[in-house]
């Protein structure tokens, strides 16, 4: 597949994850084009430059970014587009745009499923726009985006059935403190990083509930386990999950201090209802949606996910946090 050897970049999404790939990609690159839906975000971020309310402290040369909250013309003037917005706002942000997308290299830097349609982000531009699936990338962790600011060492894996596309768009990121990795596992890493969110929220309910680090430990193992027998049921094909795509993506989204899926279970866990946590969070926490979704496509599957059906159960069915973690602690090895 033909690259343009300058290729025009855009950015779609104003929350911090958008933030810090524009931030490496300004870095990394003469110009980018960016997308906010909110015109006064615009307006502010050019008045401060920087974004007004994530990663305050990261200044940007507005002279590298074209700002616009029209997503066709976004469209028209770019060769890659990284969409980075929550999953659950995917869709009607881009029903907004007449232009196609078939032509354009389409990049997935959303960790979750289209709610209701519970597709996937990649499936959701094959599907509904015709994008060919060699001209998808999917990126994955173990990432956050504080840490970018910070530009402390980060890994991020490139998947697409073209690795040479995958490639292309890695060499956009790559810098002394982002290094990448290529894969072609694209159904994979993509339901990886869907399941990491449901399991971050299950050790932040854990913690809330004053489960100690022994507990949360035997919670992990569990859940890699889990995300290992989805994704072989739902894609099969050979893959090594011990790999930082979906091992190293597990892990920090579970432990770290970061993780806004974490911060929402630790919020369930001590008590709060599902709706008060959400309005006292600044940032969508995916793992909310992705629990339904995951549940939903595996009435199909029939795979066995404890600790998916637990936070389903906390989450939707309005369970007991303690009494429903306490029947899961039976379960688990």
């Amino acid at each position: 597949m033909n690259i343009p050897e300058n290729p025009r970049i855009a950015v779609v999404g104003g929350g911090s994850w958008a933030t810090a790939i524009a931030k490496i990609l300004t870095e990394n690159n003469d110009h980018i084009n960016w997308f906010m839906r909110n015109i006064e975000s615009i307006n502010a971020f050019k008045e401060l430059k920087h974004n007004p309310r994530y990663l305050c402290a990261v200044d940007f040369d507005l002279s590298k970014i074209t700002f616009t909250d029209n997503l066709d013309y976004l469209i028209a003037h770019s060769d890659i587009i990284i969409f980075a917005i929550p999953s659950a706002f995917l869709k009607n942000v881009v029903a907004k745009a007449s232009r196609s997308l078939k032509d354009k290299i389409v990049v997935s830097a959303i960790k979750g499923l289209i709610p209701d349609d519970n597709l996937i982000i990649g499936e959701f531009f094959h599907q509904q726009y015709e994008v060919p699936l060699e001209r998808i990338v999917v990126i994955s962790g173990p990432c956050h985006a504080e840490e970018i600011a910070l530009e402390r060492l980060s890994y991020l894996t490139f998947s697409s059935n073209d690795t040479h596309v995958a490639r292309a768009v890695a060499q956009l990121f790559a810098c002394h403190y982002v290094t990448t990795c290529i894969s072609d596992d694209i159904y994979g890493t993509e339901y990886a990083a869907v399941m990491k969110n449901i399991f971050a929220v299950a050790a932040g309910i854990c913690h809330g509930l004053r489960y100690g680090d022994n507990f949360q430990a035997v919670l992990v193992s569990n859940a890699i386990q889990e995300i290992e027998r989805f994704v072989a049921a739902v894609h099969p094909i050979e893959r090594d999950i011990k790999n930082s795509a979906y091992l190293g993506d597990l892990l920090v989204t579970a432990y770290s201090q970061f993780s806004r899926n974490r911060t929402f279970g630790t919020m369930i866990g001590k008590g709060y209802s599902v709706k008060s946590a959400q309005m006292e969070m600044l940032m969508i926490a995916e793992g909310y949606f992705a629990v339904k979704g995951i549940k939903e496509i595996n009435d199909q599957y029939k795979v066995h996910l404890p600790i998916t059906t637990a936070v389903y159960n906390i989450l939707y069915e309005r369970i007991s946090p303690a009494l429903e973690i306490r029947l899961l602690t039976e379960e688990l090895r």
